[in-house]
């Protein structure tokens, strides 16, 4: 898919336009930014956008996130258990002290 995002009110009015006329080429809109499918009419419309916009346009390639392919297993089983916890208002540090489940140091410095 192909990423737009745009930092501009002007750059925002034309996706906010694409989108309502290309709606067949959008996957999904959040404001100020879209998906477009990965075809050669939403490279167009993209690189259309960013051409009448310039630096006020951002676009990136992406790829769909798989958790099971991607996210260690321990990481999956600590954000269910963590969500699942007798008390919501237990910070996430606190709630893996003394278990399996790994510390948000951890996790920092581990890439995917």
């Amino acid at each position: 898919m192909l990423l737009v995002v745009t930092y501009s009110k002007a750059a925002r009015t034309t996706l906010r336009n694409i989108c309502r006329t290309h709606d067949e080429t959008v996957v999904r809109r959040f404001g100020r930014a879209a998906l477009f499918e990965e075809t050669e009419l939403g490279a167009f419309l993209a690189l259309r956008l960013q051409a009448k916009h310039g630096a006020d346009v951002q676009l990136e390639r992406t790829e769909p996130f798989n958790e099971f392919a991607e996210v260690p297993e321990s990481v999956r089983e600590a954000a269910s258990a963590y969500e699942t916890r007798e008390s919501p208002s237990t910070p996430y540090r606190k709630f893996a002290s003394g278990t399996d489940h790994p510390s948000p140091d951890e996790m920092r410095t581990r890439d995917l």
